[in-house]
């Protein structure tokens, strides 16, 4: 039985070797999956777009805004996530900050311009290494978030990393590792230890564009969401992020073919080199 399997496996492998287009099949099958198990939460109010959506523009003040460092590398945010990021953490007085992925540190130090606190977790350089992870891409996290005297980096796994003593945050970022079980595990911890009345809690990767549902991201954000959790979940239009916020948001159901309407001026300046 045990040969059949492994023959059957090397057979499918071969399939997929000499037709590489047979991917979209498997990838699209498995897209349908976790998209099945995310409409189950029917009081989410999804759709086949997604989470009903509010616009960026409602989270920005008027006069512009600038993203600041940004670096234009593999693995990061989009301009408009780190956006996102800064105009909901400068909303709250003496703002309390903590996210789950440092990587680069490109979030935690847009953050750090406007907020009173930054907490930023992520794995060890030991727990890295025992990944097999390069030397050079372990040194290179935090990069821009290490010299900043308001950001404290903590390190260890998020699946059983103690948050307890850490208290309720304003804002806090889930970006760490995007399967469905790893999702599902940092939503429950953070809405068990970090929330409070008046957190807002983000999610990146909860899109693989703008307006194209990550359904794996998804079906583990509503299942790691606890019942209790009564604030409206949505998804930020013009970005990658899912939003939960305790008070009702202006929604609506996303069109990915409507005009687009607001449209942004983007400006670039290249910066000094940073100290770190």
């Amino acid at each position: 039985m045990l040969t059949t399997r492994i023959k059957k496996a090397l057979q499918g492998l071969t399939r997929l070797a000499r037709n590489p287009w047979l991917l979209n099949h498997v990838l699209a099958a498995d897209e349908t999956t976790w998209q099945q198990q995310a409409m189950m939460h029917r009081t989410r109010c999804l759709t086949p777009t997604g989470l009903p959506a509010v616009p960026l523009t409602y989270f920005l003040s008027p006069g512009g805004q600038t993203v600041r460092p940004f670096a234009f590398r593999e693995g990061g945010s989009l301009p408009t996530d780190l956006l996102l990021l800064r105009a909901v953490a400068s909303r709250a007085a003496g703002c309390r900050y903590f996210e789950i992925g440092t990587w680069r540190g490109e979030s935690a130090a847009n953050v750090a311009e406007v907020a009173a606190s930054v907490h930023t977790l992520n794995l060890s350089a030991v727990e890295m290494r025992s990944m097999g992870l390069s030397e050079r891409y372990i040194e290179l996290h935090g990069f821009f978030s290490r010299p900043l005297p308001n950001v404290t980096h903590l390190h260890g796994n998020s699946a059983t990393f103690d948050l307890t003593p850490l208290g309720h945050f304003d804002v806090v970022f889930i970006d760490g590792d995007h399967r469905y079980e790893a999702v599902r595990t940092d939503t429950h911890r953070v809405f068990e230890h970090l929330v409070g009345p008046n957190t807002v809690v983000i999610w990146h990767d909860a899109n693989r564009q703008p307006g194209q549902p990550r359904w794996e991201v998804l079906a583990g954000i509503l299942d790691g969401l606890p019942a209790t959790a009564a604030g409206h979940l949505v998804q930020v239009e013009n970005t990658l992020c899912a939003l939960y916020s305790p008070v009702p948001l202006p929604t609506y159901t996303l069109d990915p073919l409507a005009d687009p309407v607001p449209s942004f001026e983007v400006t670039i300046k290249v910066g000094p080199p940073s100290a770190s």
